[in-house]
């Protein structure tokens, strides 16, 4: 049974569980702080493949097959997919999940994606759409630079405010089993919020409101604090993102002592040249699924806020002059 609660925000009667989960990483994500967590490290940016987005795919494949594995549960038993990543019609996900031979739904929340589609996938599992349905998003730094930005030959220089787009994947599979597992009792989907950020090289100052929006949300929907949770962690907002959204959030009258951000996490921004910290789909996938969900499956975290932040442009909607509509999705994990 899934039940309203408050305005925006639903609530599982019976929450659906993380049967196995999986985070892939590329080198410089393996160097970071992070590097015990990651179930696989990919050293080359091409993944011995012969494009940087053939590599992205294989990124997804791995993390999907050893989230399977870790769930004990085969391919044949998944009954829906729901995946995407940050390329244009999400062309990693589609052409990396084709030989799974499993039902898919594309998504696109730019980096909210994981987890929007982990609220979907709990959805469709609590209304027995599917007994067992697995989410998995993927980001990858040169990829996307060709997409975005420049060439990486053309060398141009970032910002202070600019963001590193993480290599890396994370992938969750969602069912029912013994009830010993990390578990999805709530979540509250974003409402798209616009600024008028235009700067694509300061992704968290167009992020960090619709963040502040649905957390603020949830709160008020669940009538609890931030003290409630062990632990409140952002998707991407890196450290110009973060240090607004502690603002706007303390000019609503809401303060944290207990927030982390996973493009803060999976770089050291002292040691890497990363700037602002990290971003992309797979900076929060593999991030939730490597060292959050273990803290979780381990006891250290009982009761977690996970908000997935997004950016909804595009290069044409860029070039045009548009500003940067964004979103941010919430989900209250437990164990």
């Amino acid at each position: 049974m899934i039940k309203k609660v408050g305005t925006y925000t639903r609530r599982f009667e019976k929450p659906p569980e993380i049967l196995g989960y999986a985070s892939v990483a590329g080198k410089k994500e393996w160097e970071g702080p992070l590097q015990a967590s990651f179930d696989k490290v990919i050293y080359d940016a091409h993944a011995g493949m012969d494009s940087w987005e053939k590599a992205e795919s294989l990124f997804q494949q791995e993390a999907l097959s050893i989230a399977i594995q870790k769930s004990k549960c085969n391919a044949e038993d998944i009954n829906l997919i729901f995946a995407g990543d940050l390329l244009n019609q999400c062309i990693s996900s589609a052409y990396g999940l084709r030989d799974f031979n499993i039902p898919y739904l594309g998504q696109y929340g730019a980096c909210s994606t994981m987890a929007q589609s982990l609220l979907l996938a709990s959805l469709t599992v609590a209304a027995q759409w599917a007994e067992i349905a697995a989410c998995v998003t993927s980001s990858h730094f040169c990829s996307a630079e060709r997409q975005y930005r420049f060439p990486l030959e053309y060398g141009g220089q970032r910002p202070p405010t600019s963001q590193w787009t993480v290599t890396g994947s994370g992938s969750c599979i969602l069912g029912y089993g013994e009830g010993q597992k990390p578990k999805v009792r709530a979540g509250t989907f974003g409402r798209i919020i616009d600024l008028g950020v235009t700067d694509i090289n300061n992704m968290g100052a167009a992020m960090a409101p619709a963040a502040v929006m649905t957390l603020k949300n949830f709160l008020e929907d669940t009538k609890t604090s931030p003290d409630n949770y062990d632990k409140i962690y952002t998707g991407d907002l890196g450290s110009t993102g973060s240090d607004l959204f502690c603002q706007l959030l303390a000019k609503e009258g809401i303060f944290l002592s207990n927030h982390e951000d996973c493009g803060l996490m999976i770089f050291d921004i002292n040691k890497s040249d990363v700037h602002s910290g990290g971003s992309g789909c797979g900076c929060s996938a593999s991030v939730l699924c490597g060292r959050i969900l273990n803290e979780v499956q381990a006891g250290n975290q009982k009761n977690i806020l996970f908000i997935a932040t997004g950016a909804l442009m595009s290069p044409i909607s860029i070039q045009q002059g548009e500003s940067i509509p964004s979103i941010a999705h919430l989900i209250n994990i437990v164990n």
